[in-house]
């Protein structure tokens, strides 16, 4: 007899991984080209077929270690079954200002004639210019280049992190910083909305707010929140996400770290993540130097600090002290490791964690200090700059013990 899926839950980085959500490369990866990817926010362009590889040994190695793999293609093209959810996704299409009136409306026309598996196809792979056949007469369509795309596509799909963060029993959708990804929380909200599985959860934040995104939010500790402030969440963002999981009673404080606005940077979770109940793998250029900015629950999130960070955590985490596990790299070797996403790991328990395999002396130390490292191969996954972490969202981990 199986057993029913896992309820949607975390309150941790660490908490025993039972359900995750990942999205396996596809054809959106083909529209790369040295012509768009710096648009379309790749630093390279990927061996399609081999990233495909990859990605089914990451998630048969978590299934390997008891992991539910939910795949988001498969939830988009569930949930666009459902009327109210079609409506929606191909209403945010259409709300592309790019578009036109008479472009508009053939596009529109052209969605309605799609089943849910096209449909969802077309929503993540794009609409090339010379693939749409009616509406060519317009003057929208007439004056783009022959290389635009109709509907973007959507590459970063692979970083299912980055659009949603469960925290507790209701998920964070998050609002996207850059153009390219926009699109991308249409679909995760609508999945949490309109499919059978999610049924009735809550929203604890939405797109239409300031910008969040995933990879910046680490669930520290049941009831505590690191939020990195930087290139792709702002300020405000971390503001307003402190007050609704204070509101809702989710957490009890939130820590807004402001890190480099860089593209080696662009994540708080590029250069930190946990790796224990009480440790964290951290880039040694940045350990000492990484403050806080301490946000508790009030009429209004109540603020203090700058202090370092690893004070702030401990303190508000009520340990003694956050392990920061010494990779004792040479600056150079650190430098091209945290470029690599060697800081980027996955927890599945505590004390075990997917890294990429080529950050040779980032896992050599991780094992030394007693974590077991499940290494996966990732040459062409990382040409988006996004490692173990970045490509899943845990949906439901083991409550840990307070």
């Amino acid at each position: 007899m199986t057993a029913p899926p896992a309820k949607p839950y975390a309150d941790s980085e660490v908490g025993r991984l039972r359900t995750v959500m990942l999205h396996r490369p596809g054809p959106e990866l083909k529209r790369l080209t040295p012509r768009n990817n710096d648009d379309l926010l790749f630093d390279g362009i990927p061996w399609v077929g081999r990233a495909q590889e990859e990605h089914d040994a990451f998630a048969e190695a978590l299934r390997g270690h008891g992991v539910e793999v939910l795949y988001l293609a498969d939830l988009v093209r569930e949930t666009l079954a459902v009327p109210d959810a079609r409506a929606m996704v191909t209403e945010a299409v259409l709300a592309d200002p790019r578009l036109g009136v008479g472009l508009r409306k053939a596009v529109g026309q052209l969605l309605d004639t799609l089943e849910p598996t096209a449909l969802a196809e077309v929503l993540m792979a794009g609409l090339a210019h010379h693939e749409l056949r009616t509406g060519r007469d317009t003057l929208t369509y007439t004056l783009m280049d022959e290389h635009d795309f109709v509907i973007d596509p959507l590459p970063n799909l692979l970083f299912t992190r980055d659009s949603s963060v469960w925290i507790g029993d209701q998920v964070a959708v998050t609002s996207f910083a850059m153009p390219a990804r926009s699109r991308e929380t249409t679909l995760t909200e609508a999945i949490y909305t309109h499919h059978p599985r999610f049924a009735g959860t809550e929203l604890v934040y939405e797109p239409g707010f300031e910008h969040v995104e995933g990879g910046d939010v680490l669930l520290l500790a049941p009831g505590v929140i690191a939020v990195g402030v930087g290139e792709r969440t702002t300020p405000a963002g971390a503001e307003r996400l402190a007050q609704r999981v204070f509101e809702r009673g989710l957490a009890h404080t939130v820590l807004a770290l402001p890190i480099a606005q860089e593209r080696a940077t662009m994540h708080l979770d590029t250069i930190c993540t946990m790796v224990d109940v009480d440790a964290v793998v951290m880039y040694p250029n940045i350990a000492d130097s990484l403050v806080a900015y301490t946000m508790t629950a009030g009429e209004q999130p109540r603020l203090t600090g700058p202090e370092p960070f690893l004070t702030a955590a401990a303190k508000a985490m009520r340990i003694d002290m956050l392990r920061v596990i010494d990779t004792g790299l040479d600056p150079v070797t650190a430098e091209r490791e945290q470029w690599d996403d060697g800081n980027n790991t996955l927890c599945i328990e505590p004390r075990l964690a997917v890294a990429y395999e080529r950050n040779i002396e980032t896992n050599a130390r991780l094992e030394e200090a007693g974590i077991e490292v499940v290494r996966i191969a990732g040459s062409e996954l990382g040409s988006g700059r996004g490692g173990p972490r970045c490509m899943s969202c845990p949906v439901s981990r083991e409550p840990l013990q307070r």
